[in-house]
């Protein structure tokens, strides 16, 4: 029966942390914090498949939302600001006048309560948060829960959860970083994903609003291909991103769980399914500098050290007429799911 360890992990600003450690019958774990719903570690066969740190203190300086959970809102949002019914709400910006992944004091940088359980199938940990009415500039007060389920079939499986009690906007999404495989960097890694269009930006990562064909473009995944073929391809949006950071458009999108995205290693033969109830998919191979940040044991992240998976509404849809709103309000509850399966 799959089990849970729980151990103190020091103090964050917020109070004390604990980490979290689910183990199944297969005797591969998961580990989490509730410091920022954060996935630390995810070992399948003595592999290491995410990027992040060992100790909580490197979680607390700087870091490219490593495993977070995200929220209110995953992505960005133009210009740090929304209307609803009317009334424009200006939100706290922290890239370049924008908001990026809720703000400077989004949800992977509260502290979380918890719950746990286990069932014959599965180790879990729920999470919850209250987010007061004006955090970071979002109306209302938002109630939040993501439960975290750890599989006998190596899945993680995530359930999101929000209510409200005034109209708002959510869009929540984790940010794991994955390396399958046994090399520094993704580049040699295939992926093939369900999706026929992606979301085009401009120069600060924002949506013009219309999502275009992959077809004859760096961007498609249609047929399985190595991650690495076209990453530096002549391609102007290529060139503002160093590489992907760009949503796609999943196709057949009805609000049912759906799989959308198959990484493979070839050399090791390993797989992460990836499946989700969401619109949209940002696929991230961070493209950072070398020594831009560090990973576990403080060695430097190479530039395409690993692939982001990050389910969601659009980036800006709160301003872009032509995607899917991502407007909550009271009475109604926000609930979608996400699956990361390991073969």
């Amino acid at each position: 029966m799959p089990t849970i360890t729980s151990t103190a992990w020091g103090e964050s600003p917020a109070g004390k942390v604990s980490l979290f450690e689910l183990t199944n019958d297969q005797g591969n774990t998961l580990s989490l914090t509730n410091y920022g719903g954060i996935v630390t570690s995810i070992v399948i066969q003595g592999k290491e498949m995410v990027i992040g740190f060992d100790n909580l203190e490197s979680y607390l300086g700087e870091h490219p939302y490593y495993g977070a959970l995200v929220g209110r809102y995953g992505n960005r949002i133009g210009g740090s600001q929304f209307s609803l019914d009317g009334k424009t709400f200006m939100l706290e910006p922290n890239n370049n006048g924008n908001q990026l992944h809720g703000g400077p004091r989004g949800f992977n940088d509260h502290l979380w309560g918890v719950d746990t359980a286990t069932t014959a199938e599965a180790a879990i940990v729920t999470l919850s948060h209250i987010s007061p009415d004006g955090d970071q500039g979002f109306p209302g007060e938002l109630r939040v829960s993501c439960r975290y389920e750890w599989t006998n079939d190596n899945e993680l499986r995530l359930y999101y959860e929000a209510r409200t009690n005034k109209p708002t906007i959510v869009n929540l999404t984790n940010h794991t970083y994955f390396n399958i495989g046994n090399e520094e960097n993704i580049l040699q890694q295939t992926l093939h994903l369900k999706a026929d269009r992606f979301t085009p930006v401009n120069d600060e990562m924002i949506p013009f609003g219309e999502n275009l064909s992959v077809r004859g473009t760096p961007f498609d995944f249609t047929t399985a291909k190595e991650i690495g073929r076209d990453i530096m391809a002549d391609h102007p949006q290529i060139a503002l991103a160093n590489g992907y950071d760009h949503n796609f458009e999943l196709n057949d999108y009805d609000g049912s769980l759906k799989e959308f995205a198959l990484v493979t290693d070839p050399a090791s033969g390993r797989k992460l399914r990836c499946f989700t109830t969401e619109p949209g998919v940002q696929i991230f191979t961070a493209n950072f500098a070398v020594g831009q940040f560090k990973g576990r044991g403080g060695t430097d992240l190479p530039t395409y050290g690993a692939i982001c998976l990050e389910t969601q509404h659009f980036p800006d849809s709160p301003n872009q007429a032509n995607f899917k709103t991502p407007r909550l309000d009271p009475g109604q509850v926000y609930s979608t799911t996400t699956v990361y399966r390991f073969e």
